[in-house]
């Protein structure tokens, strides 16, 4: 019986599983890639670019699947699982690593003490209420004092002395002293990073009260020529007025003081618009229903003429 035939036929299969190029196959099981470095062939190529992919293709997925399979597995629900060893591959950062951030005042403190650090728990045991709060927050061990039912005032208290104010303005106290130390350690790291996109906030503190005392300057009638200089303080520039001499000619104290008076006589916009609207013309220059209304006390013309016409009679005798 010649067996040839299925000699060769196995042969073939397990070939088939093989990939042997002439530089072998780069293979990172933890992030399932593989990479060819094996030249184009170009022949190949050219004569059917189709197929000499599909054949790259199917080389490197053989090649990561045969490494997956010599792979330690774990067996579960959906069937064995093979566990990926750490990748190999060094890839590149979008950003640069992110620099340490400098010491704070009490970590400098701590560290030249040997002070160890002790966190403290977020939850405290509770003698009355016989059960675990919190330390913080809504409900917490800090607002005990506050929230107590009784509470022992000192003998020298006030008469308006209240517990529970006391209490809450020195826990706020607290908050705004914690708050005031992590600004001062966050000017303090940016100081230490060295100079940046950003100016530090003593130098924006300082453009500030800058800006502030020239605008300050600026309000005054003298733009700040006979204020008080302070030690140290630059002299502003462009601020200047400009000052009328106290003797001008005749016409143009005329022509000034008309102008003044043309502005204020000039109605406003939103009085035209309203008298347009209402299909007064604009070239009346008295309302005269208004003033009789007002001259009679709403009585009208006829009352008005009654009045001054007996008025006149009394005169007369």
């Amino acid at each position: 019986m010649d067996v040839s035939d299925i000699l060769a036929a196995h042969a073939a299969k397990q070939k088939a599983v093989t990939v042997e190029k002439d530089i072998p196959l780069e293979v990172d099981a933890g992030y399932l890639t593989v990479t060819d470095l094996n030249p184009v062939d170009k022949e190949s190529y050219e004569a059917d670019l189709e197929e000499y992919l599909a054949a790259t293709a199917r080389d490197g997925v053989q090649t990561l699947i045969a490494s997956l399979f010599s792979l330690p597995t774990t067996s579960s629900q959906d069937g064995p699982l093979a566990q990926l060893p750490a990748p190999t591959t060094q890839l590149p950062r979008a950003k640069p690593l992110p620099k340490p951030k400098p010491p704070t005042k009490w970590e400098q403190f701590a560290k030249a003490k040997g002070i160890q650090k002790k966190r403290k728990e977020k939850k405290v045991w509770d003698e009355e209420k016989q059960e675990w709060v919190d330390r913080w927050g809504w409900k917490g061990a800090n607002k005990q004092k506050e929230t107590q039912w009784i509470t022992e005032v000192p003998a020298n208290a006030d008469v308006d002395y209240d517990p529970v104010k006391v209490a809450r303005d020195e826990r706020k106290a607290r908050v705004a002293k914690n708050e005031r130390q992590h600004q001062q350690n966050v000017s303090r790291a940016t100081q230490s990073n060295g100079p940046s996109s950003t100016a530090p906030p003593i130098a924006e503190r300082k453009k500030d009260i800058d800006r502030t005392l020239a605008v300050t300057r600026a309000s005054t009638a003298s733009m700040g020529k006979f204020d008080r200089k302070l030690d140290g303080e630059k002299k502003l520039k462009g601020m200047k007025r400009k000052f009328e001499p106290t003797e001008i000619a005749a016409a143009n104290e005329k022509s000034h003081n008309l102008a003044i008076l043309a502005k204020l006589d000039r109605e406003p916009a939103s009085k035209k618009s309203k008298s347009s609207a209402q299909g007064s013309s604009s070239s009346d220059i008295l309302n005269v229903r208004k003033a009789i209304r007002t001259a009679s006390r709403g009585n009208g013309s006829a009352a008005l003429a009654r009045e001054s016409g007996g008025k006149g009679k009394k005169g007369r005798r």
